[in-house]
């Protein structure tokens, strides 16, 4: 039995309720809204282009979109609907010691450029995710990217200044404010573009 007062128990309960209808309301205002849809599709032709050429998707985010990038590598270097070849997929989040020898020898902005730089090449993709557009390590990586030569896709919130966007050749702008709702958008939306890679690369096995 729990010693919390019922009316306690009921605030936090409304916070709860109110968590999840911003989060639904956040969902049905991102599947209608066509802008977005489209910019699904294109980063799932712009992938599916690059796997089919023989080269990588690097993907890269601080915090929560840290653990994003972590996520969505996994679901193309493993599965996400059904068995099927593994695609290279790389999270520039993941190697401690290359994320403190960078950020001790050239400064925390330069962690994801010098992955990119060492790591990318022409005809490879890069994905950056900034909720807020503006995380000056996650820009670094974009302008290393396409100096590079990769195709560079950003993901952000509506908050975005356009200066994230506009180093990108595609941007999926998620159509919210709030770090969490935004997140949220990013990782379906991965799934979703996820999917349609595995849908154009490989027949499902019946």
């Amino acid at each position: 039995m729990s010693n919390r007062d019922p009316i306690e128990v009921r605030g936090h309960n409304d916070l709860v309720a109110e968590h999840f209808r911003r989060s639904c309301e956040t969902l049905s205002r991102a599947a209608n809204d066509p802008l977005l849809r489209a910019a699904i599709h294109e980063i799932a032709d712009a992938i599916t282009a690059a796997f089919r050429g023989g080269h990588k998707l690097l993907i890269a985010g601080n915090g929560g979109s840290a653990a994003d990038a972590q996520h969505i590598a996994g679901e193309f270097l493993s599965r996400l609907n059904f068995d099927r070849n593994p695609l290279p997929a790389i999270a520039l989040t993941t190697g401690s010691s290359v994320l403190t020898a960078i950020g001790n020898d050239y400064g925390f902005e330069r962690t994801f450029e010098r992955q990119v730089r060492g790591l990318g090449g022409p005809g490879d993709v890069f994905i950056a995710i900034s909720t807020s557009g503006r995380s000056p390590n996650v820009i670094a990586a974009l302008k290393a990217a396409r100096e590079v030569g990769l195709t560079t896709i950003g993901f952000t919130g509506s908050r975005a200044n356009g200066f994230m966007q506009s180093l990108c050749d595609h941007c999926l702008a998620a159509p919210a404010e709030e770090t969490a709702l935004i997140q949220q958008i990013h990782i379906v939306a991965a799934h979703a573009i996820c999917g349609l890679v595995e849908s154009n690369l490989f027949r499902r096995a019946k």
